[in-house]
């Protein structure tokens, strides 16, 4: 399968009959979740500066209107956080701020960084002076961009959204699913833990969600650093009025997810966004990151559910609902895991498993999935992987290893 981009292509070992067997699945393919799980959060909105206008985004201001908080104004946000209970720093902002944010440029020059990377490296360690751990969205990121604040992150991820070019994305400035595919690799090459998911209702057919699912099983199948996939509505808002995807479409979906990931990665829904209540049967197992403290940035509209909703969703499930934190505990070093790893964790893909994966048809191909310059994992080389950094374990080992319920 090809994906193809503005200014670059992705190839992908993904066979036609891989993508018409998921297509085939329904809710009945799959079975509940034995638990849910969630993390209590702090959300950061570094900048609103965005190079691109997705159709459907609130977050992005224009050039002129644009602003980027002050690392007073992170350590505020992240103090109320600790102080909340959380363990989360959750940094987004739009792509990459382009030539036209002027003024964004000229206040990180004043403060003295010469990108908003630098900057957002700045921003984690103020929240890991605070007690959080950061996971940063920075959107699209090169090699270079993400190596630079991947040791002061806990986890890391970018919404892949879809395969498919889509009009919600065009303009001239249109987002290539191609370039996020290739962020989405580049963390698997540097060994980040990283979410990612899809945006349904945008515009893509069932073919391209099942395309995009399987896209995301590939790079796992050969990175192994993918914690979870999110399956996320499109909402209405204010620069939205195309509607949302009915019921029966997300538990499709749903199902669909869950059939095309390994058992290790988690499939969550936001429960702001999308009825949890009726999609723990399709095989959900995670409800996202909620805050106590902040509000969701990116749809304000729709405010987080109370911890008591979340347990509601979970009673309704008739299972247990526990608190984690934004880097998954199979990603951990044993002395700090919660709880014992589900089989087929980040370094053990079972034959089994191996089986099951090549008869969906989306087996790693280590030459389509080699950037130009040959570049590999760390797992591919067989050396042990380091999914956090001494920076990271120093902050768990400070903290006692985050007591969560």
């Amino acid at each position: 399968m090809t994906v193809r981009g503005e200014l670059e292509t992705v190839d992908l070992p993904i066979e036609e009959s891989a993508v018409d067997a998921l297509l085939s699945v329904t809710p009945a393919a799959v079975d509940p979740a034995p638990t849910l799980s969630y993390c209590r959060n702090v959300f950061v909105p570094l900048t609103t500066a965005c190079r691109y206008t997705c159709t459907y985004c609130t977050y992005f201001d224009p050039p002129g209107s644009a602003s980027v908080l002050s690392l007073e104004d992170v350590r505020d946000i992240c103090r109320r956080g600790a102080e909340a209970g959380c363990t989360e720093a959750l940094f987004t902002f739009g792509d990459d701020p382009d030539g036209r944010y002027t003024a964004i440029h000229e206040q990180l020059a004043s403060w003295g960084y010469e990108s908003i990377h630098e900057y957002l490296r700045a921003a984690c360690v103020v929240a890991l002076e605070e007690g959080l751990l950061p996971h940063s969205n920075p959107g699209d990121q090169t090699r270079e961009q993400l190596a630079l604040v991947a040791d002061v992150n806990a986890s890391m991820g970018v919404m892949l959204e879809t395969t498919a070019n889509v009009d919600a994305h065009a303009g001239p400035r249109q987002k290539s699913p191609a370039q996020r595919l290739r962020t989405i690799r580049n963390a698997g090459e540097l060994d980040v833990a990283f979410t990612t998911g899809i945006l349904v209702g945008i515009g893509e057919d069932w073919r391209d969600r099942a395309e995009s699912l399987l896209s995301i099983a590939t790079l796992h199948e050969r990175y192994g650093h993918i914690q979870e996939v999110i399956v996320q509505p499109v909402v209405d808002n204010e620069r939205w009025d195309g509607g949302t995807p009915d019921l029966e479409t997300l538990r499709r979906v749903t199902a669909m997810a869950r059939v095309a990931l390994p058992d290790d990665v988690s499939v969550q829904v936001p429960p702001n966004l999308a009825p949890a209540r009726e999609l723990v049967d399709c095989g959900i197992d995670d409800l996202g990151g909620v805050s106590p403290v902040t509000d969701d940035h990116i749809n304000p509209d729709y405010a987080w559910p109370a911890l008591s909703e979340l347990e509601a969703v979970a009673e309704t499930a008739g299972v247990p609902l526990r608190e984690r934190l934004p880097i998954y505990d199979r990603f951990l070093p044993p002395a700090y895991r919660n709880e014992t790893p589900v089989e087929g964790d980040a370094e053990d893909v079972t034959d089994e498993e191996n089986a099951d994966d090549a008869a969906l048809g989306y087996e790693a191909d280590d030459a389509a999935l080699e950037d130009d310059s040959g570049s590999r994992s760390n797992a591919a080389a067989g050396e042990e992987r380091q999914w956090i950094s001494p920076r990271i374990e120093a902050a768990l080992e400070a903290a006692d290893g985050y007591e969560r319920d």
